[in-house]
């Protein structure tokens, strides 16, 4: 369905021993590792960069090592070649002091990756006509609130690089451990640095179409990582939120948005079918409730054929003696709502 998330592993981090769960790996995913973080240097830099390549390659993650001009040598190496043979690299983001030339040669032996806010449109051009593995251009990520990319930068930007024949890649933060000396996340788009990080991945795959999306930070939970899983392996958006006591069994359930949903809410089209298998009659609630944006909704007995019809509320809509209010999408995750297009699966999560 889509790619599984990409890590982003970092020598600092290795030093105190963190590393990608083998959880994770699930049959090779994808790592972002640099070679030229200066501050990361030290006498041990290239026997202890070796190691942690070692220990990432039996756990089976494919790195993409980003390297200059100066990197091979760096690792006593005379090549970029040898280089990914020594470290044991699956590919490499070309970052400083490459010529297109070079990169165009490079990408006959090997994956590259390029940098997105750089490459050409005649540089692409080249360095495809002589690749022999799919070319990627990697947005990059901003530590510093405030300046990651606005969304119609991103969407203009990456249609363009689709256009030129390129896969795109970009990142969102975690959502534990942030990485210093800010602290305050490494996503491409700034709208994602403080969204769930499952709600950032779902957001560039879905609405701005990128191929490949890695978490920039060194931690994450495995709780969103799950939900990352889930959607890239079933297309199923999992929605965190809470239900009343006695609506448990409206969880894990898997529902459909359908077709004819309009803007402001989402109506699941099989919960009217399983009402009434279920055999369950819905009575009208005593105290009717506003529903807010995230308010998940059943349709009772007063709504005659009507009942039983659950539905999650995009906008905000008046109280309706007919209408009983069961739940709530947690509020970190109510940007998923939006990303919840005609036709697509969703589940209830309990939070």
């Amino acid at each position: 369905m889509h790619n599984l998330p990409g890590y982003s592993v970092y020598l600092a981090e290795y030093r105190k021993g963190r590393m990608p769960s083998a959880e994770n790996t699930a049959g090779g995913a994808p790592v972002f590792l640099s070679l030229h973080i200066r501050e990361e240097y030290s006498d041990t830099y290239e026997r202890e960069m070796e190691e942690l390549c070692a220990e990432l390659n039996r756990l089976r993650f494919r790195i993409i090592a980003d390297i200059e001009k100066e990197t091979p040598a760096r690792f006593h190496t005379e090549s970029v070649l040898q280089l990914k043979e020594k470290l044991h690299l699956y590919g490499v983001r070309i970052d400083f002091g490459f010529s297109a030339e070079e990169i165009a040669t490079l990408s006959a032996e090997m994956p590259v990756v390029l940098n997105a806010s750089s490459v050409s449109s005649e540089e692409a051009g080249m360095i495809l006509s002589r690749s022999a593995f799919p070319v990627t251009a990697m947005h990059n990520f901003y530590p510093r609130p405030e300046t990651g990319l606005d969304e119609a930068y991103l969407l203009e930007s990456t249609a363009r690089l689709k256009k030129l024949g390129l896969e795109t890649a970009a990142f969102i933060p975690g959502d534990l451990g942030k990485r210093g000396p800010i602290h305050e996340g490494l996503p491409t788009l700034e709208a994602h640095r403080t969204l769930p990080p499952s709600a950032g991945f779902i957001d560039l795959l879905e609405r701005f179409q990128i191929d490949s999306v890695f978490i920039g930070d060194p931690e994450i939970s495995k709780e969103e990582v799950g939900r990352m899983q889930v959607f890239a392996k079933t297309d199923v958006i999992e929605i965190p939120c809470w239900l009343r006591d006695g609506y448990e069994n409206y969880y894990d359930r898997i529902f459909t948005c359908r077709i004819d949903s309009p803007s402001w809410l989402i109506r699941a089209e099989e919960s009217r079918a399983y009402a009434g298998i279920s055999g369950r009659t819905e009575k009208a609630d005593q105290v009717m409730e506003e529903r807010d944006r995230g308010s998940i909704t059943l349709d009772n007995e007063k709504y005659l054929r009507y009942c039983g019809e659950l539905q999650l509320i995009r906008g905000k809509l008046p109280a309706d003696e007919r209408v009983n209010v069961i739940g709530h999408v947690k509020e970190a995750y109510l940007p998923l709502l939006d990303l919840i297009g005609r036709g697509r699966k969703f589940i209830l999560k309990h939070e």
